[in-house]
């Protein structure tokens, strides 16, 4: 039996395997699940395979992520002496956000996260990190069911002793611990709960994402803050008495006093313990793009121990505030940052410090990027929330095309944490002939899965998921 192949190599045999087979991508994907929900969100678009990795990659790529979570939770002790809003203010939150934040946090910071990378010649480079409930491509495990429902795949599966993690599963297990219920007791009852101004829009994909959830153990059902009653002692939907809210809505929802009106009432009833929320708002602090910049910044590295530093150092591309100050490069050498920016735009990409998915992000690199819109945009961002990160280069991915022949992707590698650690990936994926270097769902990116081999002494059963513990 042949083990312990490295992502390269699972992803060339499995090409050549499918080649072999005379298998076009429309087969590929034709086991993916419809619904009218799942046209919505991901638009029928289905990667033709799995993103692979190999038992050590993995490894290795799990404890990065997981390192990486700790050390942004560890921020407002190491950096603020524990001062919350003195490090949301840090981080571009605006008062009313900072309120919202402190009205609402937990005993503990989730455990779940997703941070967004690109796989490039030196290994693995963050992009952004995500942390909270309102993550994309949980269902991920979804897509890898229905690949495995083919036969070469379930049959190289086997072969190479291949698995992935359940990260649909891995949730629920995430909102349990997290809101505090045990396996096995009662059936807890939650509302996944949107903005009023996005409800309309993810209303069928919410359809479906609730029913997956109710199968799995939570009773859910879903609707926008809005429709929700504080009456009774308790929060309701409707009829239902809520356990456990599910926040799909963000904190760039809460741009004034009245959006925070829309939530006083739940975070109240939170506060008195009525209901538990999944996940507090304090979740999306940590995902600010200035908090990379914190960890990235060499004055800060002496509250890490080197153990830490090492996985830092490994993921997380230079990245600072747009500051009219010295700065120090990977090298060591001292430059004033905005004239290095300035003169550097082929290096370097602006990013807005707390919206997601691409948006806003300007790549200095591009032919549509002028020297003049370059300086006009890094002027104005200057002391606001925005950074400066070093340009990743990815490597490509092949996929099997509707011809049957392999087309080279861009690949953006969404690897989530869980309670139990390492949740799985979540790809999106573009052509390279496409030209679209931001990849995002509303790019019209196309999504999957990722499976990775077993470790020797794993006893799971290859081609399927990994239990949940």
């Amino acid at each position: 039996m042949v083990t312990g192949l490295s992502r390269a190599e699972l992803s060339a045999q499995y090409l050549d395997e499918v080649k072999r087979r005379g298998i076009s991508a429309g087969e590929l994907v034709s086991t993916q699940p419809e619904s009218v929900g799942l046209q919505s969100f991901y638009g029928g678009r289905y990667l033709s395979r799995p993103l692979f990795l190999g038992a050590e990659e993995t490894e290795q790529l799990g404890h990065d992520m997981v390192t990486m979570h700790a050390a942004l939770v560890s921020l407002p002790d190491k950096l603020y002496g524990g001062d919350f809003a003195a490090f949301g203010k840090a981080v571009g939150l605006s008062d009313v956000q900072v309120s919202a934040v402190l009205r609402s946090r937990g005993t503990t910071v989730t455990k779940q996260s997703r941070g967004d990378l690109y796989l490039s010649e030196t290994g693995f480079k963050l992009l952004e990190f995500n942390m909270g409930s309102a993550l994309g491509g949980i269902d991920q495990s979804d897509m890898a069911r229905a690949l495995l429902d083919q036969s070469v795949l379930a049959d190289f599966a086997k072969q190479h002793r291949l698995t992935y993690v359940d990260t649909m599963r891995e949730q629920v297990n995430d909102m349990l611990v997290e809101s505090g219920f045990e396996r096995g007791s009662r059936r807890p009852v939650m509302a996944t709960v949107d903005w009023p101004a996005s409800y309309e829009t993810l209303e069928p994909y919410m359809e479906h994402f609730s029913g997956r959830l109710t199968e799995m153990g939570i009773d859910t059902v879903y609707g926008h803050i809005g429709m929700l009653e504080v009456r009774d002692g308790g929060v309701w939907l409707g009829d239902a008495k809520l356990d456990i809210i599910q926040r799909l809505f963000m904190l760039e929802d809460l741009e004034d006093p009245d959006s925070l009106a829309l939530m006083e009432p739940v975070l109240d009833a939170a506060a008195r313990g009525e209901v538990k929320i999944f996940t507090p708002l304090d979740s999306e602090m940590f995902a600010s793009k200035s908090a990379l910049a914190m960890l990235s910044d060499e004055a800060n590295r002496k509250h890490f121990d080197e153990q830490t530093l090492v996985s830092l150092d490994r993921i997380l591309p230079w990245t600072r505030v747009v500051r009219s100050e010295p700065v120090t490069l990977e090298d060591g050498s001292q430059v004033e940052l905005i004239d290095y920016v300035l003169s550097h735009r082929d290096e370097l990409v602006l990013k807005p410090t707390q919206l997601h998915g691409g948006e806003g992000v300007l790549l200095g690199w591009r032919k549509d990027t002028s020297a003049e819109l370059w300086e006009e945009r890094v002027r104005a961002a200057v002391d606001g929330p925005w950074v400066i990160q070093r340009r990743i280069r990815p490597v490509v991915e092949y996929f099997t095309m509707p011809d049957g022949d392999p087309e080279p992707w861009l690949v953006n590698w969404g690897v989530f944490t869980v309670v139990n650690g390492y949740g799985g990936v979540f790809a999106r994926a573009n052509t390279v002939e496409s030209d679209l270097e931001v990849i995002r769902l509303k790019g019209g990116a196309y999504v999957g899965c990722a499976m990775h081999v077993l470790p020797e002494d794993s006893d799971v059963e290859p081609g399927t998921a990994l239990p949940v513990k």
